[in-house]
């Protein structure tokens, strides 16, 4: 009979007590595990008073939600031009909502109106920063930095066509003491 070339080693016979150990050994592993488990991501879980998270979680009013106090007679109401951002400084955007009465035809001017949405209500008119009876139309609108710019086209009489309006100015509004206040931008030039 001839002997094995290598002697048989106790260690590569496995036993039942083997395996205790090895069950042992790797319900250790991994309860240790549980407790080196690394902190909770808190990106997405920031205090529900805080501003990053209406400005992260809320969305713009939606102006095609809010009622215009304009008088269309038959015609619907227009949105023409929308800008949002956060115009007060309480972490929710407001919207800027350029309007007027779809009349098809001609040159109805525009009202310019702020909306803001509480948490759980619907959007609403908060301020008007341009009533229609001054009638400008709105030809460029933008929310930065927490003021809203724009572009106003205007007549100068009664007698300038409406076609042609002769009046060309620039207005911004920013939120001071509780109100819209109007200033003309710097870089704005008439015409």
């Amino acid at each position: 009979m001839q002997q094995p070339a290598v002697p048989e080693l106790a260690h590569t016979t496995t036993r039942p007590i083997h395996w205790l150990a090895t069950a042992a050994a790797l319900a250790a592993v991994v309860a240790a595990s549980g407790f080196l488990q690394p902190d909770s991501a808190t990106a997405a879980q920031a205090d529900a008073e805080s501003p990053v998270t209406h400005a992260v979680s809320a969305a713009p009013p939606d102006p095609a939600a809010v009622h215009f106090p304009l008088n269309c007679g038959p015609v619907k109401v227009l949105v023409q031009k929308k800008a949002s951002g956060d115009l007060d400084g309480d972490g929710r955007p407001e919207t800027v909502a350029v309007v007027r009465c779809d009349a098809g035809s001609g040159t109805p001017p525009n009202g310019v109106y702020v909306l803001t949405q509480p948490a759980g209500a619907k959007p609403r008119i908060v301020a008007t920063l341009i009533d229609p009876k001054d009638t400008f139309t709105v030809t460029d609108l933008a929310v930065r930095a927490g003021a809203v710019t724009a572009t106003l086209d205007g007549y100068s009489s009664p007698d300038v066509p409406r076609y042609q309006p002769d009046v060309h100015d620039k207005a911004k509004w920013q939120w001071k003491n509780g109100a819209f206040v109007r200033s003309t931008p710097a870089t704005a030039h008439s015409v």
